[in-house]
């Protein structure tokens, strides 16, 4: 259980980090003429993903998807988003002692970040940003 906190705790730093090295209008850029939408939606599928996650995992059950975060082209509204939600997951998870079954949502919503780290990194070499230090030394990009 330690380990999977400890991992849980690196993705959330992580995508913080990213979000933190971005600019507002980074939040808009998509991948040229490939089908995808913008970071800022990425970011904001992160988010709902957290938020649904942790309502499911306090339930014990998936109970659907939502999300808090109007604008995912404010930086700022990302980030108080996502640190909230880091928070909220954070103090639970440390303190409450999960079923097997909110173990497994907690690897789903694990499983979720990390995939969206793989294709934010799409998104950040797709548009010639340069990556934080914290990715450079995880993911060697």
């Amino acid at each position: 259980m330690k380990v999977i906190i400890k991992k849980v705790k690196r993705a959330f730093e992580l995508t913080y980090d990213l979000v933190e090295n971005l600019s507002e209008e980074h939040l808009l850029l998509h991948l040229g003429d490939l089908p995808s939408n913008k970071i800022g939606d990425q970011l904001w599928c992160i988010a709902g993903a957290r938020e649904s996650y942790f309502k499911a995992i306090q339930k014990g059950s998936w109970s659907g998807f939502s999300c808090s975060l109007q604008n995912n082209t404010s930086k700022t509204e990302v980030i108080k988003c996502i640190s909230e939600s880091c928070r909220n997951i954070m103090e639970f998870i440390e303190q409450e002692k999960l079923s097997e079954d909110q173990l497994e949502l907690l690897v789903d919503l694990l499983e979720h970040e990390v995939q969206h780290h793989g294709q934010l990194i799409r998104y950040i070499y797709g548009n010639n940003i340069n990556f934080p230090k914290s990715w450079n030394e995880r993911y060697t990009v």
